[in-house]
């Protein structure tokens, strides 16, 4: 038995008989989250950063250690570097919109971005004249970093990359993708929404500029996520929206902006939400970060196992489970990846996802070329015997059609 099976405890939903492997479009929530949330209801519930009465104070206090939580587990320098968002496609809109871009500019990114970190660029080229290049894949689904150094060039503004792929779960090598760009000149961003809730995170020795990241797929509640931004860069994003929190001064025809984090963080904030993040943040990491790590590697290889001998059934992305998370896609031959997920849920209780999961490029010009895939992803509270049922329940299905 894992050790980390005795955390199931925390997920009631898992008590119903429920196999849930859609983990990386949403994690369940552990109690002693929610409860976390429910204190400030119930104890608390008050505005921040605007009264000086006892309740107010406490709110503030809470909602003020939520971002230093955050800074420290992805390693940041201080909770001023943490922006609060409802997700990561805020966060990333967020950059979108503030870097003050000028004709010309270039971003590179990749073929296998989720929507979020693809379209957001296809309109900064159209509002702003700016240049789009696309990295392309192995034929594997790994990263060909050959191609980050054909495309990276001195015109380059801004590398924006998926940590891990939120179809393939391909793990970048950041890296070297930040040295490259820095070497041009060039600020990165990561997409970490598949990332920081399945690797440990430092976003110092990785060097990054940008990280977005959403709490409702690290065991958060939904509506609340974060936006890193390095120190030095904070001055040069705009705000997406500015009033009531913003500002630190306002006369009848001037406004002086609050520092960060409050001249991003406009009106009343998701309170409850960004407390809950930090109490989600400190359950990951009392599980340990290099545990969940570990525990995942091993149900993706009896995954990636099971499935490759399976007739009829293709799986994509890279076949060594160090290359990847838990996140495995597959389709059965002739059968539609929606009919698959269906029948794995009515005939044993298996949650998985099933489309083209946000990323019609990938799966248009580089994947399957169908409707989508099935997508089974993992999380530290799920179990062998739960990728066993996985596996045998697709074979059986696999089997109807001979």
């Amino acid at each position: 038995m894992s050790t980390l099976q005795k955390y199931r405890k925390d997920f009631p939903i898992l008590d119903t008989g429920v196999i849930y492997l859609d983990n990386a479009a949403s994690s369940l929530t552990p109690e002693p989250v929610i409860e976390k949330m429910l204190e400030y209801y119930h104890s608390y519930r008050a505005n921040v950063e605007r009264g000086v009465h006892r309740l107010s104070q406490r709110a503030s206090e809470e909602f003020e250690r939520a971002h230093l939580k955050v800074a420290e587990f992805i390693n940041a320098r201080s909770k001023q570097e943490i922006i609060a968002t409802r997700n990561t496609t805020e966060g990333i809109n967020l950059v979108a919109s503030g870097l003050r871009w000028k004709k010309g500019d270039k971003i590179v990114t990749s073929i296998l971005e989720h929507h979020s970190n693809f379209i957001v660029w296809q309109r900064a080229r159209i509002q702003h004249g700016l240049e789009l290049d696309i990295a392309r894949l192995n034929s594997d689904g790994t990263f060909n970093i050959e191609e980050f150094q054909r495309k990276i060039d001195s015109k380059t503004r801004l590398v924006a990359i998926a940590g891990v792929s939120n179809v393939l779960g391909t793990v970048a090598p950041l890296r070297e993708i930040v040295e490259l760009a820095h070497s041009k000149g060039a600020s990165v961003l990561v997409d970490g929404a598949q990332y920081v809730p399945h690797i440990k995170t430092d976003v110092r020795k990785t060097g990054c500029d940008f990280l977005a990241f959403s709490g409702h797929k690290m065991c958060g509640p939904t509506g609340i996520g974060a936006l890193y931004v390095r120190g030095e860069l904070l001055d040069q994003i705009e705000p997406l929206s500015i009033g009531g929190g913003t500002i630190e001064d306002v006369s009848i025809d001037s406004y002086k902006l609050a520092k960060s984090p409050m001249r991003y963080e406009a009106g009343t904030p998701a309170i409850a939400e960004m407390i809950a993040l930090g109490r989600a943040v400190d359950y990951l990491k009392e599980v340990g970060m290099d545990r969940i790590q570990e525990h995942e590697r091993r149900l993706t290889e009896v995954a990636l196992e099971g499935l490759a001998k399976i007739p009829n059934v293709e799986v994509y992305g890279p076949a060594d489970p160090k290359l990847r998370t838990g996140i495995v896609p597959f389709n059965v031959e002739r059968l539609n990846p929606h009919d698959v997920a269906l029948a794995l849920d009515v005939s044993s209780n298996i949650m998985v996802r099933s489309g083209h999961h946000c990323a019609l490029p990938l799966m248009k010009e580089q994947l399957c070329k169908r409707e989508g895939s099935a997508r089974a992803s993992f999380y530290l509270y799920n179990t062998e015997e739960e990728i066993v049922k996985l596996v045998s329940t697709v074979a059986e299905i696999a089997r109807s059609l001979a």
